[in-house]
């Protein structure tokens, strides 16, 4: 790999930014500071200092953004505020997209990668990956609805969703509710509960497979997956 793209990908600056610090001499491999950008070396194997501080590589970037209301999963609408307009400028060079989508006006977590590989592993419907949903709903969610869910929902197309696990968390004019989903249909959750005549009036995505959004996370701010949290996105 190139040296000016390998700083670039370790996120230490821009592409031109890279061949600037290389060229003026702040950029050392193996201790050997007379380098040109175009120089090859092996991600895996060298150690690159910047400054003196060590780089460390990295291909791909997984991000857990706590996404706010008001924002589009897309990478381009020209419109209106999508989720990478949220992505702080370290990671602004890496092509990264939303694995998978959250209606504008639902908030949780969602995962900002570039690695497409595994964001297909995840998405792929044939691997069920289960989805789960903190809901405030108008009206009273009974044990009824429970039932309905588990056998799967009727939606306003025909279309019959795989059975879910629905929670109630507490009962009144306005319930709260857990819902676990298996698959990703158009606004499924607020048809879903319109299929039983009422409505959600306030989506927070809370977990995917076995990863948990972090509470600690503030709204409309991302942090990156540690090793075990990814082991926990993927099985």
């Amino acid at each position: 790999m190139r040296l000016d793209k390998y700083l670039a990908d370790c996120g230490i600056a821009s592409r031109s930014e890279s061949k600037k610090l290389i060229k003026s001499g702040n950029v050392q491999v193996a201790g050997i500071h007379n380098l040109r950008p175009e120089t090859q070396i092996d991600p895996e194997a060298v150690a690159v200092t910047v400054r003196g501080v060590p780089v460390r590589y990295r291909r791909f970037v997984y991000l857990m953004l706590n996404k706010p209301q008001g924002y589009l999963s897309s990478t381009r609408d020209g419109r209106q505020p999508i989720v990478l307009d949220l992505v702080p400028e370290e990671f602004r060079h890496f092509d990264l997209f939303p694995a998978g989508r959250l209606d504008i006006d639902t908030e949780g977590l969602c995962l900002l990668t570039n690695d497409g590989q595994l964001a297909h592993r995840i998405l792929s419907p044939a691997r069920h990956i289960p989805k789960t949903y903190y809901a405030k709903i108008k009206g009273k969610v009974t044990p009824e609805d429970v039932q309905h869910f588990s056998q799967g929902v009727i939606l306003d197309d025909g279309y019959l969703t795989k059975p879910a696990q629905l929670e109630v968390l507490t009962y009144g004019e306005v319930s709260e509710i857990a819902l676990t989903i298996t698959e990703g249909k158009f606004h499924q959750v607020k048809r879903m509960f319109l299929a039983v005549g009422k409505e959600v009036i306030y989506l927070k995505r809370i977990r995917m497979n076995r990863l948990e959004l972090d509470p600690a996370l503030p709204l409309g701010k991302m942090r990156e997956l540690t090793e075990e949290e990814i082991s926990r996105l993927e099985g």
